[in-house]
């Protein structure tokens, strides 16, 4: 009985995910700009744990801060390759089949989002 209890809470769980995510078709990114985009992220990793250590260490802080600026700065332009992949992908692919006033409505909103 608790494996059928379990079955029916993970089924649930599942579906109130499912529920949850923006059904939108997959425009998959090339090798070569999975490969970018993971290569930028791992940098961006590498830049947080120094921050890190650098914080352990009880370095100045204004080195500490100006590692901070190059993070937030790493960080927008890995939004903004992915924003281009998004419109010249995803929007584009979504205006072709009809769908593209939700698809713009989207990328609007998350572009105010880097306006605030």
């Amino acid at each position: 009985m608790a494996s059928r209890k379990a079955h029916t809470t993970s089924a649930a769980a599942a579906r109130t995910a499912a529920m949850k995510r923006p059904q939108h078709p997959a425009v998959a990114h090339s090798g070569a700009q999975t490969a970018a985009l993971a290569k930028r992220l791992n940098r961006i990793e590498g830049q947080l744990r120094g921050i890190g250590r650098m914080i352990d260490e009880d370095r100045y802080c204004v080195d500490i801060l100006t590692q901070v600026s190059a993070v937030q700065s790493a960080l927008d332009a890995l939004a903004l390759k992915l924003l281009e992949h998004h419109l010249h992908g995803c929007v584009t692919h979504a205006v072709a089949s009809g769908n593209g006033a939700h698809a713009i409505d989207d990328a609007l909103a998350v572009i105010r989002k880097f306006g605030r």
